[in-house]
């Protein structure tokens, strides 16, 4: 069971503030749920193939074809300031 002390501990690492009432509702709560974690841990899963979805995904594949829509005059026309074909840009020092 995870005790109140342990729950008030949690809320001061995580900066939180909460009431005698709340940090036994909390307790409660989350011994809840690592209990039925516990038993879901029981369960026997020998010979169950592990899954990546629980539906099954068609991969549907393209050609990978390198296109060149657009040169680097295109890319830079619109730019405030440039050299040549790169943006100019002020200086980081």
């Amino acid at each position: 069971m995870i005790d109140k002390k342990t729950i008030q501990n949690i809320a001061k690492l995580a900066r939180l503030k909460i009431s005698e009432v709340e940090a036994d509702d909390y307790s409660q709560q989350l011994t809840q749920v690592m209990d039925y974690f516990e038993r879901i841990s029981k369960i026997d899963t020998s010979g169950v193939e592990p899954l990546v979805t629980p539906a099954e995904i068609e991969v549907h594949w393209r050609e990978d074809v390198v296109e060149q829509e657009h040169t680097a005059e295109d890319m830079v026309a619109n730019a405030p300031a440039r050299a040549g074909n790169l943006f100019k840009v002020p200086p980081v020092v």
